[in-house]
């Protein structure tokens, strides 16, 4: 038998829009820095090290894995640029549903191509981003501080 606490205040839809507001940042933050890094080698970060880098993770995935090198190849080529840009939107709340479900699925198909490799930690840790992208879904009615709303 849960009876309500009549003790216990409801959140306020401020609460709400703060707590999105700061779930936002984080992942927007996370996203675009994720990008940043794969144009880093050796403390420098230039685009002959984002391809350099690039070209090397698509040879790993495909040696350890069923995966074929012209797949991981345009994917892996693609794959910073994406963090780049979904991060950005992010970050300045443009189409945030939109932005926050394309993150989410890019996500998913980092944590596919780990498990083909069966990096389990690796995969663990974008379990979390995932879930916390879902519950940013669940909170983006929320989105009160943004450059370009999407439509309800």
């Amino acid at each position: 038998m849960n009876e309500p606490n009549p003790s216990a205040p409801a959140p306020s839809s401020c609460e709400y829009t703060w707590a999105f507001l700061i779930l936002r940042l984080f992942l927007g933050l996370r996203t675009f820095f994720e990008g940043v890094e794969k144009f880093e080698l050796g403390g420098t970060y230039s685009f002959a090290n984002y391809y350099q880098n690039m070209g090397k993770m698509a040879q790993g995935i495909t040696a350890n894995s069923f995966l074929p090198l012209w797949a991981t190849s345009n994917y892996a080529h693609a794959l910073g640029y994406a963090l780049l840009v979904l991060g950005a939107a992010l970050l300045l709340g443009v189409k945030t549903r939109a932005t926050l479900i394309l993150t989410g699925l890019l996500y998913v198909s980092l944590a596919f191509g780990l498990m083909a490799v069966q990096e389990n930690e690796g995969v663990a840790w974008l379990a979390v981003y995932v879930g916390l992208i879902a519950g940013a879904l669940v909170l983006v009615r929320h989105d009160r501080f943004c450059a370009w709303r999407s439509r309800s």
